[in-house]
């Protein structure tokens, strides 16, 4: 059976009204906000990277290493190496020592993402990964994050997302 759909219709006014809510932004005179409902449904694969996202729901945090090259772990993990183009092999990453790197603050981090705002987005370091992991704080203080600020990853296991949101981090008290 077909769900019946309710169509809402705002005003200009409750548009604008909504939008600054949102946004927490004026906005410009004459400025059109119009609502763009979706309501698709979309499949992919995952391909090559399953095993990064499956790792995700058990509480695990795959990364790619090449077998020929020296250049470490790469988080987010890669199909195959981007020096000799050889298939790379995977290894469950040790993130003890795990730092954030660099930060930044945003007000609205984008659709699909369910966190709190404002929201620390993080870049952290994990000794023997040659890329930084982008990602976010799921909980913070007035304060956090700051630079070299020791962190551990937490997984979204209970009912997962199966995206990139199923990790994110905390700071080891």
């Amino acid at each position: 059976m077909e769900k019946k759909r309710t169509k809402v219709v705002l005003t200009p006014d409750e548009s604008i009204q909504l939008v600054k809510e949102l946004f927490k932004q004026n906005v410009p005179e004459n400025s059109w906000v119009r609502p763009n409902p979706r309501s698709i449904t979309h499949y992919h694969t995952y391909g090559n990277l399953t095993p990064f996202f499956k790792g995700l729901t058990q509480a695990k945090l795959f990364g790619t290493r090449c077998r020929s090259c020296t250049t470490g772990i790469w988080l987010p993990p890669r199909a195959h190496c981007p020096d000799c183009w050889k298939e790379m092999e995977w290894v469950e990453v040790n993130t003890e020592g795990a730092r954030v790197y660099t930060h930044s603050m945003t007000q609205y981090p984008g659709a699909g993402f369910k966190g709190s705002v404002p929201c620390p987005l993080i870049s952290v370091e994990i000794p023997g990964v040659c890329t930084k992991f982008m990602s976010y704080l799921s909980e913070f203080r007035d304060g956090e994050p700051y630079i070299n600020m020791p962190v551990r990853p937490v997984f979204r296991t209970k009912n997962p997302t199966y995206t990139i949101l199923d990790i994110s981090w905390v700071v080891i008290a």
